[in-house]
């Protein structure tokens, strides 16, 4: 594995104009929102018939799938990697800890668009949805994600 310059504008702008439908989640998303927290990697959900297409616009970047298409889809997840991590979710529904099924589709038709940077976007799940995907996993880090992101609800836009 080789180091890159990473440059995350065009690693969005990349993914937007891919087509790919893709959502950040995880704490990038609540950066993307404003809020202030701390993370080292990339979340995103994607549609389960645009995994190719995602990973060819991020290869430029220096991104390396971890599987295959057809093993990323038969797992449900995959990582993207070089001295940047991207996790990638593929799964059509994803169960919360307490059994809630949250389906991509779902979210994808509620999504809102985010400027990452002057004119780059990103597709953020709508904050009930990140709030279900802070869900997906039970730890103590998601519970105080989903504090910050009930408070960001209880202001308002």
């Amino acid at each position: 594995m080789q180091g890159s310059e990473f440059d995350e504008a065009a690693f969005f702008q990349a993914i937007a104009a891919s087509g790919a439908r893709a959502l950040l989640i995880g704490r990038r998303a609540l950066v993307a929102l404003g809020i202030p927290v701390l993370t080292a990697d990339y979340d995103f959900w994607l549609h389960i018939d645009d995994i190719a297409t995602f990973n060819a616009a991020v290869e430029p970047q220096g991104l390396f799938p971890t599987r295959t298409p057809d093993e990323a889809r038969g797992r449900g997840r995959y990582v993207l990697e070089n001295d940047e991590r991207v996790d990638v979710l593929v799964a059509r529904t994803v169960p919360t800890v307490d059994g809630v099924r949250v389906a991509f589709e779902d979210v994808w038709s509620r999504r809102r668009t985010l400027e990452a940077a002057a004119g780059i976007t990103v597709a953020v799940p709508a904050l009930d949805d990140l709030i279900l995907t802070k869900r997906f996993g039970g730890r103590p880090k998601d519970l105080e994600d989903i504090r910050l992101l009930e408070a960001l609800r209880r202001e308002g836009p």
